[in-house]
């Protein structure tokens, strides 16, 4: 099986990492440093001397580490439409789709080798804590016209579309479905960092408990 191959905005990097031999070792180490040492103390000389490489070599591909990230989590959002395309695109029943939607929302992945050239847990992670700084910037409205939010708009815009084919008359498809992706990430978060600020606290049902949350959320408000 060929690994997967995800094609992003061409403005989130100067070359595209996926075409050569370096940058996809970039990208795929990039999420290892980035899950150990949080992306504060991520630097590209870190990176390099993790690579056997130069930091000129590695900003031939992205001009700074933001641009990194936004790419990182784009990449991790794209792979999501891609996973929820996979499992509902046989399934005719509005609701249903609904369901498995928030169950892939709120899974805690794990790496599957033969699926993509990363290490799709660890880019959960990263997702999970870091994501939240790909667009609290001060440039985020130029960076909305430069498209670099096409991937998580793309995701909100499709599930929305579910939304409205179960409840035609919901004023607030992409309001809804919105915030459920915000809330599966930040229930994560909350429940391993602020555990009182949740109440899916129980390792062993982490991710039951935030599935039931989400479906409670959604279905209560398409009441």
């Amino acid at each position: 099986m060929n690994p997967l191959r995800i094609d992003l905005n061409e403005r989130l990097y100067l070359r595209d990492p996926q075409d050569t031999e370096l940058g996809r070792r970039l990208i795929a180490e990039s999420v290892q440093l980035i899950d150990e040492i949080g992306l504060e103390q991520f630097t590209f000389k870190k990176l390099a001397q993790r690579m056997e490489s130069t930091e000129a070599s590695l900003y031939r591909y992205f001009e700074n580490k933001h641009r990194l990230l936004v790419y990182l989590v784009s990449w991790y959002w794209a792979w999501l439409r891609y996973q929820i395309h996979f499992h509902t695109h046989n399934v005719p029943d509005a609701a249903q789709r609904l369901r498995l939607i928030l169950g892939i929302l709120c899974r805690a992945h794990h790496d599957d080798p033969a699926t993509t050239p990363l290490d799709e847990a660890a880019l959960y992670r990263i997702v999970v804590n870091e994501a939240s700084k790909a667009y609290l910037t001060r440039d985020v409205d130029e960076d909305n016209r430069a498209g670099l939010f096409r991937e998580h708009k793309r995701l909100v815009a499709e599930v929305a579309e579910v939304v409205t084919e179960l409840a035609p008359a919901y004023p607030f498809p992409r309001a809804l479905v919105s915030t459920l992706v915000e809330a599966a990430r930040k229930q994560h978060f909350f429940a391993r960092h602020l555990p009182g600020l949740t109440d899916a606290q129980n390792p062993a049902s982490q991710e039951q408990d935030r599935y039931r949350f989400l479906e409670t959320l959604a279905f209560g408000a398409l009441r």
